[in-house]
């Protein structure tokens, strides 16, 4: 047992071809369903609130589509990483990080999703990309899906609400093992498994006020990717002996508001329903038992084809990643105060601090989430994305000041030490947005994450230079240390 970090221990940093890439509509690029998510820049904070993206209702996609406005769709433009990528990757080696995840766009490689052929441009650019990487050093962690599919598919088939769906995913998956399988180290088929129950636009590209029995319908997409996610695994070790492919969701590590049971109860339950659920059906390749009394209370009825549950049994995880920003509480009690988190509203924590966007600041989470995985599966953990989303100020000289930001993650890294001495098999850990990008939730550039700055504005206006703020020379000197300069 150790308390330090392995010599191994892949640093790294963590981003979205949505959020990133820009070039929506070049290289043979289909319209992907990011794409048409709107932003207004002179919206309050409160309108910016009201207006997230699981507001989108099929009035404002239909709008969307025909839409040539790109200032209002920031994941149009993001910050140009499909131009800058080699450049950034030089910076990225200064960063000393040993492992970059980013996703790769289904629209750029299939850009109807059901295309005959895949687009050679779109898979030329990957190749050369992770390439890029190997270059310098640097290992990839490739996210086959986070959150965008091609719009046809939606507009075609009812996107995961298809069976036909799962085939696309499928072929498009076999694709990227055929063709970057000897380029990328870890693969995620998707992120944030849960997101279809939380933000079902995201996560499972469902527009709500379509759907007539809207609970079934995020489900029943649930189980097709289930489907999907599990033949992919097994054609990943078909074609890659020895692949690594993991199961990721968005962690919302809770605790019982007070010691009364029926607190306590209640956290069971919403750590069943709004988390356990997920990777349990990954990594154990089953439903578990308490989901059968969940589905009977809320009417839900799933469409289960033969030789579905055998998919599932056969084809399980390597390693469990999770996304990890807050933690909340959980209660019976009616008029608990709320605050914002990832993917949801959270009850609020009087023991905490919270961020700019009221995200609850838990470092002592961290461990806990990662003894409480590791305990559940016993399988190695990726910390695949943590970060602290804060407004950073461009000083006349360039410089950035963000001694917040380096609060934030050493607290977290001080903890990821901690679960490491605890005994948890813990193998990576890819910071969230180290180089600035358009918000997924708020659709801000002014949210930032990185430690790099990118000079864009929530406009997409600005010199789109990159600049290293305070907090890329704490982090290079923790990345050279093996975490042991704090």
């Amino acid at each position: 047992m150790s308390d330090k970090f392995p010599k191994e221990f892949l640093w790294g940093g963590a981003m979205a071809a949505s959020q990133a890439d820009g070039a929506y509509d070049e290289g043979g690029k289909g319209l992907d369903t990011q794409d048409l998510r709107y932003f207004d820049a002179t919206w309050t904070r409160e309108e910016r609130a009201l207006q997230k993206n699981r507001r989108i209702n099929h009035e404002k996609f239909i709008k969307a589509l025909e839409d040539k406005d790109n200032e209002h769709y920031p994941f149009r433009w993001g910050i140009d990483f499909y131009h800058t990528y080699k450049e950034d990757i030089e910076l990225f080696s200064e960063l000393g990080i040993r492992i970059l995840r980013t996703s790769i766009n289904w629209a750029r490689i299939y850009p109807n999703g059901d295309d005959e052929a895949p687009n050679e441009e779109g898979i030329q650019w990957y190749i050369d990309l992770f390439s890029e990487c190997h270059r310098h050093g640097i290992k990839v962690f490739a996210t086959i899906l986070h959150y965008n599919i091609p719009v046809n598919l939606v507009l075609k088939y009812g996107g995961w609400k298809s069976r036909k769906t799962i085939d696309f995913y499928v072929r498009y998956a076999t694709t990227l093992f055929e063709r970057l399988g000897n380029l990328v180290d870890y693969w995620l088929p998707f992120n944030e498994f849960n997101a279809g129950r939380f933000n079902s636009y995201n996560g499972v590209c469902l527009i709500k006020d379509e759907e007539e029995d809207y609970d079934n319908a995020v489900f029943q997409c649930l189980h097709h990717q289930f489907i999907a996610n599990a033949l992919t695994i097994r054609k990943a070790h078909e074609l890659i002996p020895g692949s690594k492919v993991g199961g990721m969701i968005a962690r919302f590590t809770t605790y019982p508001a007070t010691c009364r049971p029926d607190d306590v109860m209640q956290m069971i339950l919403d750590d069943q329903y709004s988390n356990w659920f997920y990777l349990d059906v990954m990594a154990r390749g089953e439903y578990p038992a308490y989901m059968n009394r969940y589905f009977k209370q809320c009417g839900i009825h799933i469409k289960v084809e033969e030789g579905d549950l055998e998919i599932l049994k056969e084809n399980t995880i390597d390693f469990t990643a999770f996304s990890y920003y807050f933690s909340q509480v959980s209660t019976t009690s009616q008029g608990w105060e709320k605050t914002s988190g990832n993917l949801i509203m959270a009850n609020k924590n009087p023991y905490l601090e919270t961020s700019e966007w009221g995200w609850q600041k838990d470092p002592k989470g961290l461990r806990i989430t990662l003894n409480q995985i590791y305990d559940r599966y016993l399988l190695p953990v990726f910390i695949a994305e943590n970060g602290l989303g804060a407004i950073d100020a461009l000083e006349e000289d360039g410089s950035i000041h963000d001694p917040y930001r380096i609060d934030y993650l050493r607290s977290h890294i001080a903890e990821m030490r901690e679960a490491i001495e605890d005994g948890v098999d813990l193998i990576g850990y890819t910071m969230w947005g180290f180089i600035d990008l358009v918000s997924c939730g708020s659709m801000e550039m002014s949210k930032r994450y990185g430690v790099i700055y990118v000079d864009r504005d929530d406009r997409g206006k600005g010199s789109n230079r990159r600049y290293k703020k305070d907090s890329f020379y704490w982090y290079q000197k923790v990345i050279a240390s093996d975490g042991e300069e704090l």
